[in-house]
């Protein structure tokens, strides 16, 4: 069964390491590691982390078999759920975790009287993008977002209806 454990900020410096490990995993061979390391910084630090918390982030790591497997991260946004973050370790991919936490997401929108989801996925994350939308997502836009030293998010927005 999967469970979910909220993250709160004493907990921020765990959920780092766990993020920065996975993103480095996945990401560097899509970006280069010189951006995926700014971006980790800039996004998935502990203070970064803690700001999100602060300005209405909701964090859970996605627990397996007793063991932190991934984590989440979500907020309001638009009058819809924005997800900013959905990451799964290597060793736990194929494991319907990434159905169950949106199952968890899709509940936690409802009860908040929204009725949609959406994210942004880089554009070259072919896998991710195949998951998403096999979970029942649809890209709706492409977006080249800035994040400063010259980088840019290259992505696709994709949304669900729940």
């Amino acid at each position: 069964m999967t469970e979910f454990e909220k993250v709160d900020i004493e907990k921020t410096e765990e959920l780092s390491r766990l993020a920065s490990a996975i993103v480095r995993e996945h990401y560097d061979p899509i970006l280069g590691t010189e951006q995926n390391d700014y971006m980790i910084e800039k996004f998935q630090s502990p203070d970064a982390i803690r700001d999100q918390i602060r300005s209405g982030y909701r964090y859970y790591f996605i627990v397996k078999d007793g063991e932190r497997a991934g984590f989440f991260g979500y907020y309001p946004r638009d009058g819809k759920t924005y997800l900013s973050k959905l990451y799964v370790e290597k060793s736990y991919r194929g494991r319907h975790l990434a159905s169950d936490s949106m199952d968890f997401i899709s509940r936690q929108t409802i009860e908040e009287g929204m009725n949609r989801i959406f994210l942004n996925v880089n554009r070259y994350n072919y896998g991710s993008i195949a998951a998403y939308e096999k979970l029942g997502f649809r890209k709706i836009a492409i977006e080249d977002n800035p994040i400063g030293h010259g980088y840019y998010m290259n992505d696709y927005v994709m949304e669900k209806e729940i």
